[in-house]
């Protein structure tokens, strides 16, 4: 295992000009820790498993050795499976700029498009980034029979075991040569994990970073126990709390991405909805809006954000409770990233509350319950607010010469009453006084529980994961 993290630059990984002038116009300044451990390594032609949360650098690690060895080798090709069409087009794109000057085109394969015009793109490119049902189907039709691929990448492999998809990457991996260099990319290390890279990697190297790395320190991680009727005023309130925010609110299923996205959006707020039931150019329109700044909060399912890579989320909110551990960790690694800080909040009713005592034991530690603040507080944080950024604000001349004239007809007490008013009447808090429950409160709260539960913490209540695995995967191609 591997869990060294030298320092260095990307000149002093041996990259290729070209590719370094890219990385330079892209503003990389230097290699994070996975990219350090995992591009030399790839250099030397050995296979790879590597242990990496979202937001490390993980497409530079495996891009920049695979654009190194194929600019230094004219007929090479490569291949990246993902789990989603959002990862895979992120991933794609990115691949693109590393490229940009070593003249090595990438095009993603995903769901949504026609077959013809993939297959165009195709022929132009060296590197495909797939999702594993569209990649099939264009195996089992013979249209990829020249495709060879020499590397082959699966990125976030956890994930895309998780959606089902296992039996569609040992198909596909039966398509490819068997000589090739191969890099697993997951941020979990299960046995299903481990058993796929026993089939599919030769030799491979462990990387993993420390746990100093993939703790999740950098995230402030709340809990706040509201009743189930509660959560859209604690969500509303939260939110009001902290005028700049960019936030991934988590729901449990499709509908209620819906319904929530409906509530914000008749408040006022900037919201963008993302889930499987959307046609591709609806996801991407969302994204992007988020992306871009264009709406502050994305509503989504768990299966529609994996592969999400924005990297100045602020805030993660679990408005109900993920399914699992694993599910946790990826949705809070959403925020936090690229060295940044961020805050992770979740709700939990009171019948929820022994999902919390499992959580603390998995952290190695109590988690704390926070108090939702007060309409009364809120008010007063806004109020704080406007009078920071009145003192902190430059005087405008006309705004001086304009204050001389009302002078004439008012008070200068009145002027400033009113003003304040004209700023507070944009700042609308609404809801009642007080949400959520305190300890107090809690322990009169009936509570009861089913008397069977799986080991995962969060298994008795899976509303959208009914059926076989693989044909809930393949609504997601």
């Amino acid at each position: 295992m591997n869990n060294a993290q030298p320092n260095g630059s990307f000149e002093a990984l041996g990259l290729n000009p070209s590719i370094l002038k890219a990385l330079d116009k892209m503003g990389f300044a230097e290699p994070t820790p996975i990219q350090n451990m995992v591009i030399p390594s790839l250099l030397e032609g050995t296979d790879i498993i590597a242990q990496a949360q979202t937001g490390t650098g993980k497409t530079a690690a495996f891009g920049l050795p695979v654009l190194e060895m194929m600019s230094a080798s004219g007929g090479a090709t490569a291949l990246v499976l993902t789990p989603t069409r959002e990862l895979a087009r992120q991933v794609c794109e990115q691949l693109n700029r590393f490229g940009e000057f070593i003249g090595i085109k990438s095009t993603a394969i995903c769901g949504g498009e026609s077959f013809g015009r993939q297959i165009e793109m195709i022929k132009k490119s060296r590197i495909l980034v797939a999702t594993p049902g569209r990649l099939l189907d264009l195996y089992r039709s013979n249209r990829l029979k020249s495709f060879n691929p020499s590397y082959l990448i699966l990125d976030e492999a956890d994930e895309m075991l998780d959606m089902g998809f296992l039996e569609d990457i040992e198909t596909i991996v039966s398509y490819l040569p068997k000589q090739r260099q191969a890099l697993l990319f997951s941020a979990t290390m299960s046995k299903s994990i481990k058993s796929l890279a026993k089939k599919l990697l030769k030799d491979p190297l462990l990387v993993n970073l420390t746990k100093e790395n993939t703790s999740h320190k950098q995230i402030e991680q709340k809990f706040y126990i509201v009743r189930h009727h509660e959560r859209v005023d604690a969500l509303i309130r939260l939110i009001d709390c902290e005028t700049e925010q960019k936030s991934l609110i988590f729901c449990a299923t499709k509908k209620d991405v819906d319904h929530l996205s409906e509530v914000l959006s008749g408040k006022g707020y900037t919201v963008a909805a993302l889930h499987g039931d959307m046609a591709q150019p609806q996801r991407k329109r969302a994204v992007d809006a988020f992306r871009f700044g264009r709406c502050r909060l994305l509503i989504a399912t768990d299966v529609a954000a994996r592969g999400l890579d924005v990297s100045d989320i602020t805030h993660v909110y679990n408005f109900e409770i993920p399914f699992s551990d694993d599910s946790y960790t990826h949705r809070i690694g959403r925020t936090g990233r690229a060295g940044k800080t961020g805050t992770a909040i979740t709700f939990v009713t009171p019948k929820e509350t022994r999902w919390l005592q499992k959580l603390s034991k998995i952290n190695g530690g109590a988690s704390k319950v926070d108090q939702i603040p007060s309409l009364g507080e809120v008010k007063r944080l806004k109020m704080q607010k406007i009078i920071d950024d009145l003192k902190n604000h430059p005087v405008d001349p006309d705004a001086a010469s304009r204050l001389e004239e009302l002078k004439q007809t008012m008070d200068l007490q009145e002027i400033n009453a009113s003003l304040m008013s004209l700023l507070l009447k944009n700042e609308k808090i609404t809801g009642p006084d007080r949400i959520g429950l305190t300890a107090d409160e809690l322990k009169a709260e009936p509570r009861s529980f089913p008397k069977k539960r799986g080991k995962k913490f969060g298994s008795w209540k899976k509303p959208h994961r009914k059926g076989k695995p693989k044909a809930f995967a393949k609504s997601f191609r």
